[in-house]
């Protein structure tokens, strides 16, 4: 499992490394969300932890930009990231947005 360099934290995620270390080793978390990057043409998905505990995901692992404490402070989280590519890109390229240098190839 692969995580953003600057990865994104919900205000309610106190200790984001156990979070990460919890989702590495597929501990149990309630109200933990995970905001991935989504293959294809999609920008971005938005999944609880339990979903990465799925065989497919210890097969093929998301590659995770921000963690959260719930549905709606993920969804807070993407429209964050939203209003910053916009503001300083003014496209809502997301993927392009959080790694410029994949553009430049």
């Amino acid at each position: 499992m692969k995580f953003y360099r600057n990865l994104y934290v919900g205000e309610s995620i106190k200790k984001p490394n156990k979070v990460k270390w919890r989702l590495r080793h597929n501990a149990g978390q309630f109200q933990v969300y995970v905001i991935a990057l989504a293959e294809g043409d999609d920008q971005l998905e938005i999944y609880h932890c339990a979903f990465l505990q799925q065989g497919y995901y210890k097969k093929n692992p998301p590659y995770i930009i921000g963690i959260a404490g719930g549905y709606a402070e993920a969804v807070d989280l993407v429209v964050e990231i939203t209003e910053a590519a916009l503001k300083e890109t003014g496209r809502a390229d997301l993927k392009r947005y959080l790694f410029p240098e994949m553009s430049k190839r």
